[in-house]
């Protein structure tokens, strides 16, 4: 029941009271009114800037977008920063891109300031600490905001966005309640913006691509469908299982692998580091599907003289010590990777990427104390997007406190409702993409791998989009050398750049008619 509702309910009951009975404030405290909701907030600015080549008069728009329930009322608020060039002819015409990071707990601030956003923040592209402030901001002259218009959304619980009124951060942070409530953000603003003709993509990273499958089969469905022309998956994770490195999961030992190899390479462990990184990754990949994965299935029935062999072709591939691999029963665990690789040299392996070292406090433990390609860059993004959005953008939310990360608690992976029978298991919005792709043939897929990330392996991204039946021909995959972010990493950005940028001029000849 709304509070509306609530109040006029309550009303209605003091009218029918006889007069004779005592008031209510003489036997008993009133009920605590609801809590007031205020009008929701908008912070809108003009700029100017070249992209692309292009000169593009733009609109930024800070603000709140109230979703709400059946009755109307509201349910929570949530942030965005959207970028809409001025004056358009032919709205119809003019994508729009609606983008966001993952966690789940994370602001758009990543994909934002780093990649897609007309403002970037600028770090060492040699995988070197950000240090301390100030640091370096410039203008994003290799975004798309030529070609799209961007909208950066931050979930409930992120940045700016909250439940509002009575209602609870849990009703949102779920997989299935955050697929639902971005649905409802997408399909308010389009309405509201009048895009409902535009060509429409959703670009994510991380949990990001695994909201972005459950939200285009969301947008698929219900009362108001919505199709889509696009998906920039940046290091996708959409099955769960081959990005999960746990002692029993057989498939993660082989989808971890390649990414070992090019990180062992990349620190000069490879003895044999063939004559370019591509090769020598193919070489590992057969490996890893011909020979390692049979050798694991096979498990205490491998024959000694095949076992021998496999450890020494992981010894090679993953310059861990030939004993190391024995001990770890021909499994090294990709966790305890980042720390024993540099083990000698006192330095631990970035997780997100592993071009990355740290120097731990304990250099006999397991795993690392954290991960150096993350606190390697966080200082920079957290408070370059904090002065930004004041200064650039004119946001002012008084107390209010964005919240980059760290915000969700307690989320939960159902996929079927509270009560019902449901058995835990690898997070998995794969064949979801799937079926979305067989029911849309125009739906495309670009998907950007970084070779050194350890939370999505890119040889993880393959093996997911070979099976669950995708549709291949509708997929683009892309690699560049560097991790998670690849935009961190100046070739690695510009490249990510160019290949969004192709990705959707040819969304815009097929609009068109040309296949």
């Amino acid at each position: 029941m709304t509070p509306n509702r609530i109040r006029r309910l309550l009303a209605a009951a003091a009218l029918l009271l006889p007069a004779s009975l005592p008031a209510a404030d003489e036997t008993a405290a009133e009920p605590k009114p609801p809590p007031e909701i205020p009008e929701p907030r908008s912070f809108v600015t003009p700029h100017t800037g070249t992209f692309g080549g292009r000169t593009v008069r733009y609109t930024a728009t800070a603000g709140e977008t109230y979703l709400r329930d059946e009755d109307g009322e509201p349910t929570a608020s949530v942030f965005s920063f959207a970028y809409v060039e001025d004056e358009i002819e032919e709205p119809a015409t003019r994508p729009v891109t609606f983008v966001w990071n993952g966690g789940p707990g994370s602001a758009s601030v990543w994909l934002h300031m780093g990649a897609l956003g007309p403002r970037r923040v600028v770090v060492p592209s040699d995988a070197r600490d950000d240090g301390a402030p100030p640091y370096a901001v410039e203008d994003n002259t290799a975004t798309v905001l030529d070609l799209t218009d961007l909208v950066f959304v931050d979930p409930v619980g992120t940045g700016f966005s909250r439940p509002l009124g009575e209602h609870e951060g849990k009703e949102f942070w779920g997989l299935e309640e955050d697929a639902s409530s971005i649905a409802a953000f997408i399909r308010q603003w389009v309405t509201e913006n009048g895009r409902w003709a535009s060509p429409k993509v959703l670009a994510g990273e991380s949990f990001g691509t695994t909201r972005a499958a459950a939200v285009a089969g969301t947008l698929e469905s219900g009362r108001e469908k919505m199709s889509l022309n696009g998906l920039v998956l940046i290091s996708q994770a959409l099955d769960y299982t081959g990005s999960t490195p746990e002692p029993d999961n057989v498939l993660a030992f082989v989808s971890y692998l390649p990414t070992m190899a090019a990180t062992a390479r990349y620190h000069g462990k490879v003895a044999d580091p063939g004559a370019d990184l591509e090769s020598f990754l193919s070489e590992v990949r057969d490996f890893a599907v011909e020979q390692y994965a049979p050798a694991l299935l096979m498990g205490s029935e491998l024959p000694a003289a095949r076992r021998a062999d496999i450890a020494d072709r992981l010894a090679a591939y993953t310059g861990l010590s030939r004993a190391y691999v024995e001990r770890a029963d021909l499994r090294p665990l990709a966790g305890r990777f980042l720390k024993e690789l540099l083990r000698e040299e006192g330095l631990a392996v970035g997780r997100l990427d592993g071009r990355y070292t740290g120097d731990d406090v304990d250099d006999t433990d397991a795993e690392p104390d954290g991960d150096p390609s993350s606190y390697g860059i966080d200082g920079a993004f957290n408070a370059v997007l904090h002065d930004y959005i004041r200064s650039e953008l004119a946001v002012d939310m008084g107390a209010a406190r964005y919240q980059v990360s760290g915000g969700v608690e307690g989320w939960s992976w159902r996929t079927a409702p509270e009560g019902a029978y449901w058995e835990p298991s690898y997070v998995n919005t794969a064949p979801r993409l799937a079926r979305v792709m067989r029911r849309n043939p125009r739906l495309r897929v670009l998907v950007a791998n970084g070779y050194y990330d350890f939370a999505t392996p890119f040889f993880d991204a393959e093996l997911t989009f070979r099976r669950h039946g995708i549709v291949s021909d509708r997929v683009e995959m892309t690699y560049y050398e560097a991790g998670h972010m690849m935009y961190v990493h100046e070739p690695s950005r510009l490249h990510l750049m160019e290949d969004i940028r192709r990705f959707y001029a040819a969304l815009g000849s097929r609009a068109q008619g040309d296949e």
